[in-house]
């Protein structure tokens, strides 16, 4: 199975949550830490469930996360 790696730019996120609403397998949810705008920023919260599908990356305007396919062995 593919597995995946997602990076987010809390600083960059503007907090819209697309891309957790498009994620299929619950990667990704909304911090609970504030980002430098005052905005709860979008975070991993279940690494281990990403396959590197890239719903997400496809669903966010400001393109702040990107998605890495792993290697097997990689984390």
């Amino acid at each position: 199975m593919r597995r995946g790696k997602v990076v987010i730019e809390r600083e960059r996120c503007k907090g819209c949550y697309l891309c957790v609403a498009h994620c299929p397998f619950g990667v990704l949810a909304a911090d609970t830490a504030m980002n430098g705008a005052g905005v709860y920023p979008s975070t991993v919260k279940n690494p281990e469930k990403c396959t590197a599908c890239a719903a997400c990356h496809r669903m966010c305007p400001d393109t702040a996360l990107t998605v890495y396919e792993l290697e097997e062995g990689e984390s």
